[in-house]
């Protein structure tokens, strides 16, 4: 009996993955989120010669997974490949050439803690998501980095009523088991917030026409994890969640069921969902920072030990990317820190301030990381450029000695900036001049456009590689269109 695509019915997708270069090929694969119990037709790429079949992934109420995985041959110059269905709509997607300068756009912070800030900030929830495809159509993406917080699921604790009834009992509710309940719940939360978040139309087209790599970060699981105290993340109910939210973020954010991740996740070998990707002579790294975080650390020993290894395949690659979901290179808050914790009771900002590379909770793990990388570059010559969001604000930093790291931070998509005051004392703390580790120094430049340290206004950032390795940086915000450019030799 042949198969019809009309019966099931599409309620999200498709939704773009790269899986990096494969001789002269580019590796994607597509993610559909079907209602019905009917299999899809196989997809037709153009250029692909043969048919390409469903791969069923998971299902939950009835909704149904489903991935196709192909690779498209690379012409010399880029080419706009069409993709889709014999008998519905298709998509295009710009596959880079040979010879072409790979091209990068890279977000963070889809969304808010409280939905009702993206209401009160005055302009659209999607404008910049609408900025970056208008800019795809002239200038167009072959990659879309999303550094963290693609989701916000903060509410799982308000809105789902197990969950919300277990958080308002007393600290004994620490020993309590998670309960089947509580994990249908939780279930439910996670998958009908991709479906919701995703589906709206602007992140849908910019999910369908741009291959992703991403990583998560705190917000995709929910607020602070990793960076509460021990006792509230050992909790049964709490690493329920985190487990439950693990499940969503390889079916939705790496387009894989989580006991079958693509090989591009090289953090396999460590449990955690640390990604890399060569392409040409640029290369990606995107070391997993939050499933193995706890108060006292950001990644465990075993990730700590391999990254020397994860570094050794970009060699012979001109430049690095290196996705932090937190920012690598950052002025020092860890004064602040200090300060909220010496105050009694527990403050609004602790957990984020705990997230930080530079909390002192971190610190001694975050110079060896430094000289880990400043030692990778000056033995092999390839530059590092670290991207990050989480701080709702636009910034750089240069780390400056026998080699330079460049920090990139753009943040958010969608998140508002904070308050002007909150702005204003970071930019004071950012004309501090630091030597963090011995021969180097750290310092956050202005930017010549407005002579501040930090861009207070929405923001996202395209990235142009050049053919000698330099990289050319330009941030998108909401307030200043065409300033904030970066030149990276």
């Amino acid at each position: 009996m042949a198969r019809t695509f009309g019966e099931p019915k599409v309620i999200l997708g498709p939704v773009l993955y790269f899986r990096g270069e494969q001789g002269d090929r580019w590796r994607l694969s597509a993610l559909f989120v079907l209602e019905g119990e009917a299999e899809p037709d196989d997809l037709t790429v153009e250029s692909v010669s043969l048919p390409v079949p469903p791969r069923h992934l998971a299902s939950w109420r009835g909704r149904h997974l489903w991935r196709f995985d192909f690779a498209v041959p690379r012409a010399a110059g880029d080419e706009a490949v069409a993709y889709g269905f014999a008998e519905g709509e298709r998509w295009r997607v710009i596959v880079p050439g040979l010879e072409s300068p790979l091209r990068v756009a890279f977000t963070s912070c889809n969304g808010a803690e409280d939905p009702a800030t993206l209401d009160r900030h005055g302009t659209a929830r999607n404008a910049l998501w609408a900025d970056l495809l208008e800019r795809h159509g002239s200038g167009p993406f072959h990659l879309l980095i999303q550094g963290g917080d693609q989701l916000y699921a903060d509410r799982v604790w308000h809105d789902r009523p197990a969950l919300a009834e277990w958080r308002r009992r007393p600290p004994t509710r620490l020993a309590e088991p998670f309960s089947a309940a509580m994990a249908e719940q939780a279930m439910d939360h996670y998958f009908d917030l991709y479906l919701d978040t995703w589906g709206q139309p602007e992140v849908a087209a910019a999910l369908a026409r741009i291959p992703s790599v991403m990583m998560w970060d705190d917000h995709d699981i929910y607020d602070g994890w990793g960076s509460l105290p021990t006792e509230e993340l050992a909790a049964p109910v709490a690493r329920g969640v985190f487990m439950v939210a693990r499940r969503c973020f390889a079916l939705f954010q790496l387009g894989a069921a989580p006991e079958a991740l693509p090989d591009c996740v090289w953090g396999q070998e460590t449990g955690a969902f640390t990604q890399g990707f060569v392409v040409g002579d640029v290369g990606i790294l995107a070391p997993d920072l939050r499933s193995e975080r706890t108060p006292d650390r950001v990644m465990a020993p075993r990730s700590r030990k391999a990254l020397p290894g994860w570094l050794d395949r970009f060699a012979a690659c001109r430049h690095l990317l290196l996705v932090s979901s937190v920012p690598l290179l950052f002025t020092d808050t860890g004064g602040v820190e200090r300060l909220l914790a010496a105050l009694p009771g527990r403050h609004r900002y602790a957990d984020d301030l705990r997230d930080q590379w530079r909390s002192p909770a971190h610190a001694a793990e975050w110079r060896r990381l430094l000289e880990t990388l400043t030692a990778f570059s000056l033995r092999t010559g390839c530059r590092i450029t670290a991207v990050s969001g989480e701080i709702h604000l636009g910034a750089l930093a240069v780390l400056s000695g026998p080699v330079e790291i460049h920090q990139l931070i753009a943040s958010g998509i969608v998140h508002p900036p904070p308050s002007r005051l909150y702005a204003a004392a970071l930019d004071r703390l950012a004309r501090r001049r630091e030597r963090p580790v011995a021969g180097f120094t750290l310092e956050m430049p202005p930017f010549a456009e407005t002579g501040r340290r930090l861009i207070r206004a929405r923001n996202w950032l395209a990235l142009a590689f050049e053919s000698r390795g330099g990289l050319r940086a330009q941030w998108h915000t909401e307030e200043s269109p065409g300033l904030y450019l970066r030149q990276i030799a």
